[in-house]
């Protein structure tokens, strides 16, 4: 609280003074956003040092045991002497780094750039990013030319500093005090030239303005294509999430996916956890820049989401998936050699938690629910108890072991359990043979068979015994696995 109290009192303290030159809506945008990055850049310093702070941890543990062999806390040594000297001297790297990172943080002064640092150090490398000092010049003027105007409840269409009319798209912006005389509409204001129109929730933003509710808009400048965008965004109203239990109240059907580095491999369940039609593989291209990769991303959950809508369901079951300790400690407990580098390289093109985000904001728009699991096993015992079921009843698609981990998440987030029980009755009981002898009550011998309680064997000294039934089904039926 003492932190929160003391960067509200500073930047109160700024809009004070920047008041006297401009207009309070300006100078209350304008703190807003150098106080949001601030904060920014102070949790990404924190998350830094956790990193950092994991992987010397990591790496000291095992510089502890013996090259070749595993200390008492079963931590396993490096390999040879090499490989130890190599490893020292990262921790030392690592060291150095952190000591850095504690003293932004202690002092306050994290490293901002206004523009981005990818523009920064693309000004040292002008000839391999294929830029003139001219054009590097133009863009970073353009990253750095932006207006934020957060909005205003009651205000005329949501926001009184930036204001778009519904009726014909017309953008206004109040001037401050300085700039009143190059206003050319009534009230200070500045009629730009140009009109805007939302083609994305064009009726969901229609719809807040018309009532007057806040709308934040954000102008930016596009240097690679010479235009400026106009972004609107408003926060959403707070739902209750239902629960397992209340999903299956509902009968609600449910979309069990699996994410990996390629696809997407999703499978609809029913209420009591039974694969409900063929499974479903949709592809995930994560090549190529940025904006690329976002774009297939936000295709594939636009796929899904018409997936679940089709059959009817309530929401859909994701594993909460999260790499962030096995990316910061890296080969130190993801593997070695070209099989370990081929699995890093694996985890690290799954993007995790862009896409539970991305999901999760897309589906809360349609009125669906994102449940997310432990991932504890379900493509082992996906593979193990659903695979082959999952084929018996798919002709015409090949099923693979992460379709069986989508059944497998979607049973978890319904409450049911993950691996069958041996003996199962099968899906035809006419037509098949078999008795569900894991379901089945043991029939206990004839009276007079049983003997007293013995142990399983010889007890240690201190240790408690444990008594063998296995010949008193009089009383006490023979224990069974039924995990």
């Amino acid at each position: 609280m003492r932190k929160y109290s003391a960067c509200w009192a500073e930047r109160a303290e700024r809009k004070k003074k920047l008041t006297s030159v401009s207009s309070s809506r300006w100078t209350g945008a304008m703190t807003r956003v150098s106080e949001d990055q601030y904060q920014l850049s102070m949790r990404c310093l924190h998350d830094e040092r956790a990193g950092l702070r994991r992987s010397i941890h990591i790496i000291t543990r095992r510089l502890t045991a013996a090259c070749g062999r595993r200390s008492r806390d079963g931590v396993r040594g490096y390999a040879d002497q090499n490989e130890r000297v190599q490893k020292q001297q990262r921790m030392q790297a690592l060291k150095a780094r952190l000591a850095v990172v504690e003293q932004k943080i202690a002092s306050g002064c994290p490293a901002v750039v206004v523009g981005g640092r990818r523009l920064v150090k693309q000004r040292h490398n002008l000839p391999d990013a294929q830029l003139s000092e001219a054009q590097w010049r133009e863009r970073w003027e353009g990253a750095r030319l932006f207006l934020t105007a957060d909005g205003e409840s009651g205000a005329s269409y949501g926001n009184y500093t930036i204001t778009v009319d519904p009726s014909d798209g017309s953008v206004t912006i109040v001037l401050p005090e300085e700039l009143r005389h190059l206003a050319n509409s009534p009230r200070g204001r500045y009629r730009m030239a140009g009109s805007v129109r939302f083609s994305h929730r064009h009726e969901e933003w229609l719809d807040r303005v018309t009532a007057h509710r806040a709308v934040r808009y954000d102008i930016a400048c596009d240097s690679a294509s010479g235009r400026w965008y106009l972004d609107a965004s408003w926060s959403a109203e707070i739902t209750v999430l239902p629960t397992p239990e209340e999903l299956k109240a509902r009968s609600a059907r449910l979309l069990g996916v699996d994410l990996n580095a390629d696809h997407l491999a999703a499978c609809v369940l029913d209420v009591h956890g039974n694969p409900i039609g063929d499974p479903i593989t949709i592809p995930l291209d994560l090549t190529g820049p940025a904006t690329a990769r976002d774009g297939r991303l936000r295709a594939a959950i636009s796929d899904l989401i018409a997936l679940a809508l089709e059959y009817d369901c309530a929401g859909m079951a994701i594993e909460n998936l999260g790499f962030t300790d096995a990316r910061a400690i890296g080969r130190e407990s993801m593997g070695r050699g070209r099989r370990g580098r081929r699995f890093r390289r694996t985890v690290a093109g799954i993007p995790t938690a862009r896409f539970r985000e991305r999901l999760r904001g897309m589906a809360n728009h349609r009125g669906l629910v994102v449940v997310a699991v432990d991932p504890a096993y379900t493509s082992c015992w996906g593979g193990q108890h659903w695979a082959k079921p999952l084929q018996q009843q798919s002709k015409k698609t090949t099923v693979t072991r992460h379709h069986a981990a989508g059944v497998a998440i979607g049973r978890r987030a319904l409450g049911h359990g993950i691996r069958r029980r041996p003996g199962v009755t099968p899906a035809h009981r006419r037509m098949s043979a078999g008795r569900a002898t894991g379901q089945a009550v043991s029939t206990p011998r004839a009276c007079g068979t049983a003997s007293p309680p013995r142990t399983a064997g010889t007890p240690k000294p201190g240790a408690k015994t444990r008594p063998c039934r296995g010949d008193q089904l009089v009383l006490f039926p023979d224990l069974e696995d039924r995990s």
